[in-house]
């Protein structure tokens, strides 16, 4: 069964560079026309942001009881990241990579759950702050359209949910159970009409909220453990402006703190939210009409975006299908 994941992982991605092809050929002749100094450093900030990540889930394994090595932490992550890209399946694929890695290495699953609905929450905190202060600055500028206010209520939705299954799973098992149920019975109304059976289990929803209460009932009392991921997930966001500065200074396009927040916003709130995978298609449509609306001239704008999409996009699913690979040999 293992294997045949495998394969059907491999293929995935064979059609999505097949499908892509155009983009990231316009990507790599823009990625030659940039200062050769500037795209080595933005080489170095991506890099370090797989090992935020994998500092990110480190922290959060160690306040669950378990351990591990940034290096493994960071081959996981990235991992993820791939399979959720080729196979979208709204984070839980790239779930399953840890939750396999818990079972191979005899640890609860449940953990590498919890572990990574908290990931997921406090990235969505960091950006949250990230995504008012741009706003905030296109509210200035008089730049902020309906679009991006409805884009923006759909992540204040989402991670108000994740943290009311975080609270519920907190306070009770059973709780949580039920919430899950009826997330299962609302996701099985809708897809047997197309396959004519039950997609997820409502007894396993049960078994999974109490396999994950234990570890989410602690975290009231390790609350101020949470601070260092979440400093590690601010870095991260950081670490991602730093990414499209460095585009700017590349290509010598001038450009200030507000574009650079702005900017950046607008690009992670519809990589986020697109029905497309990680926001391909989505993402290279709307960040050249965001900063051009910053005041960035219409093809430099292009120019940005496409460099900035090749570093934080096209790097991270290459690193990460050989991160897949490797942890698959490994086991």
């Amino acid at each position: 069964m293992r294997k045949f994941i495998f394969i059907l992982i491999i293929f995935l991605s064979a059609a999505f560079l097949y499908l892509s092809f155009g983009e990231l050929e316009s990507i790599l002749e823009t990625l030659q026309r940039g200062n050769l100094w500037f795209m080595l450093l933005a080489f170095i900030l991506q890099f370090g942001w797989f090992i935020i990540l994998g500092l990110t889930y480190l922290a959060l394994y160690r306040i669950l009881g378990l351990d591990g090595t940034v290096y493994k932490f960071s081959l996981m992550a990235v991992a993820a990241n791939f399979v959720n890209t080729i196979a979208p399946s709204a984070g839980m694929g790239g779930t399953a990579v840890f939750i396999s890695q818990a079972y191979r290495d005899d640890q609860s699953p449940g953990k590498a759950t919890v572990a990574s609905m908290l990931n997921l929450f406090l990235d969505y905190l960091a950006f949250l702050v990230v995504l008012t202060l741009g706003l905030i600055v296109l509210w200035r500028r008089n730049d902020l359209d309906p679009t991006e206010i409805a884009a923006s209520i759909v992540i204040f939705g989402i991670a108000a949910g994740l943290g009311f299954l975080l609270y519920l799973g907190s306070r009770s098992a059973s709780a949580l159970g039920n919430a899950l149920a009826k997330m299962a019975r609302f996701i099985n109304r809708i897809t047997k009409p197309m396959i004519h059976r039950e997609y997820l289990s409502e007894e396993r929803a049960h078994e999974f909220a109490n396999e994950m209460a234990d570890d989410l009932k602690s975290l009231p009392q390790k609350s101020k453990s949470l601070i260092k991921p979440l400093l590690y997930a601010f870095a991260n966001k950081a670490l991602m402006m730093g990414i499209l500065a460095v585009c700017f200074l590349s290509f010598n396009v001038p450009f200030t703190a507000g574009t650079i927040i702005g900017g950046f916003s607008i690009a992670y709130l519809f990589l986020i939210v697109s029905p497309t995978p990680s926001g391909i298609g989505i993402v290279e449509g709307i960040m050249p009409l965001a900063l051009s609306s910053l005041r960035v001239p219409w093809s430099q704008a292009i120019i940005i975006t496409l460099a900035y999409r090749g570093i934080t996009f096209w790097i991270p699913l290459g690193v990460g299908a050989i991160a897949f690979r490797m942890l698959n040999k490994e086991n």
